[in-house]
């Protein structure tokens, strides 16, 4: 999957109290705070300068533009100099896209010696950014506040969390997602109410009928599926016996032929996430496996047993995952409750994505003992280890809770040569225990997006964009002050609902 280049919009308010060469000046030193930024921006974005902003006509028509334009997905806003707030409200209410307020200024050290009352005049962010702020904070706009010099890192890195939240939300915004199959019959946690998502978070959640994709799979030629077992075969460590010429090569070719099929209607359907359902195959002679990982390492949401919810977390959190990082479905199995660290072992029957893997994955094949199926194609790899978290999005009745815990994905104690599926191990803080018990109050589901790289405030930027209640459990995690906190974040959303 690939996307257009996306912009983020770079404001400047003033006024035109100070005259057309102090107007001059700020002009251009805004134009190289931009250029300061984009020197440590790590996100896949544009930050795109715009002329300064010296009236309430021009800030209202930039905020208009801004929320019509596809290709922005968010606006910095920096006042480097006084610029009075009530210029801003009809701007401020007219933008529709995420905002972020730099507290900066030109320079990073005061000039001591040389400092008069022109410096003053020209750099006074200082308090311009407070009157901005004020006004943001009656208005009741959601925004993220970062301080600092444009050159700092801590900056930089901060304004990139949010840009791939602002990708987050553009993903949100225009998914389309496909759901082959019903829910998994009586689970409550992968149901939900798709309107109610529509209106939150603009996804759209459309069901196909699993023959739909049947009747593709039919469509596809036995040289298409060959050609593509020769990259499998390029690319992953495939079984002797699904290579060709091996006794169960016709089962690779038709895993191959499910890939062009499901790849096919996907991107003529501009869908960006998808879901299976075991129970519900139809025709279809396995359970779709080795696609489905191939397509969610090529950025698509997956979720297994009609999980809409999962599956659309999945394909935002893939577009907010940096190059080279890793984010799949996933599903807390099983535990080892010792002895040593507690971990617990994340798996799911076949569909885990192999950006998560520590090694080149190999294909197999082995049966599957629900779904009454062919035995299906399926990569097995373990996870690397690394830092990471996973994330749930749960349907409260009158809400949706995000819920992250920061988890560290560890090696397996012992090696796993009966496991014939792609898993991964980690311990979850602040411990397994105490990690499960703040889960289950806080009503998290057993299907995860798991990854490796998203960040915890790219998340909390998400969350606040789509004003979204989020949960954190991490190494701070005490539950008596927990089981409050959920009082309290429920009461506000409630009453946040009817305002």
């Amino acid at each position: 999957m690939t996307a257009a280049a996306k912009e983020i919009w770079f404001l400047t308010g003033t006024q035109n109290l100070y005259g057309p060469e102090t107007l001059e000046q700020v002009a251009q030193q805004s134009q190289k705070v931009v250029e300061q930024l984009k020197s440590g921006f790590g996100a896949s974005a544009n930050i795109v300068w715009k002329p300064i902003l010296k009236t309430s006509d021009e800030i209202r028509r930039v905020m208009l533009d801004a929320s019509a334009a596809d290709q922005c997905i968010g606006v910095i806003a920096w006042m480097h100099t006084f610029s009075p707030a009530k210029m801003w409200i009809s701007g401020l209410d007219a933008l529709q896209k995420p905002l972020l307020h730099l507290h900066t200024q030109a320079g990073q050290s005061l000039p001591w010696a040389t400092i008069d009352m022109d410096f003053m005049n020209l750099n006074q962010a200082a308090h311009g950014d407070r009157e901005f702020g004020h006004m943001v904070t009656r208005m009741g706009t959601a925004r993220k506040v970062v301080v600092g010099h444009p050159t700092e890192k801590h900056v930089q890195d901060r304004i990139t969390a949010w840009a791939f939240a602002c990708i987050g939300w553009n993903t949100s915004q225009n998914l389309k997602l496909a759901r082959f199959g019903d829910n998994m019959r009586y689970v409550a946690v992968t149901d939900g109410d798709k309107v109610s998502a529509q209106m939150k978070f603009g996804m759209s959640i459309e069901n196909l009928g699993v023959n739909t994709l049947v009747a593709a799979v039919a469509e596809v030629s036995d040289a298409a599926a060959e050609a593509l077992c020769q990259v499998y075969e390029a690319e992953y460590d495939v079984a002797p016996e699904l290579r060709a010429g091996g006794a169960r090569h016709e089962s690779l070719v038709y895993g191959a032929k499910i890939e062009i099929a499901l790849r096919g209607i996907l991107e003529a359907g501009g869908y960006g996430a998808f879901t299976s359902n075991f129970e519900d195959l139809g025709d279809l002679r396995q359970l779709p496996g080795l696609a489905v990982q191939r397509l969610m390492a090529d950025g698509y949401g997956f979720g297994g047993e009609g999980d809409w919810k999962t599956s659309a977390l999945g394909a935002i959190l893939k577009s907010m995952t940096p190059a080279g990082g890793g984010t799949s479905f996933m599903e807390d199995y099983t535990y080892h409750f010792g002895p040593g660290t507690p971990k617990v072992l994340g798996a799911h029957m076949l569909e885990v994505c192999p950006t998560i893997s520590g090694q080149k994955p190999k294909i197999e094949i082995h049966p599957l003992g629900i779904g009454g199926k062919e035995d299906p194609v399926r990569m097995v790899f373990t996870a690397k280890p690394a830092p990471g978290r996973v994330v749930c999005l749960a349907d409260m009745g009158d809400r949706f809770r995000l819920i992250s815990n920061e988890i560290t994905i560890v090696e397996p104690t012992e090696d796993l040569p009966k496991l014939p599926v792609a898993r991964a191990v980690w311990e979850p803080a602040p411990s397994l225990a105490e990690s499960a018990e703040a889960w289950i109050l806080a009503g998290g589901s057993h299907h995860t997006v798991l990854t490796n790289s998203v960040s915890l405030e790219a998340i909390e930027d998400f969350a606040r964009i789509a004003k979204a209640e989020l949960v954190i459990i991490d190494e701070d995690t005490n539950l008596r002050a927990f089981r409050k906190e959920l009082q309290w974040s429920a009461s506000y959303y409630r009453l946040a609902a009817q305002i």
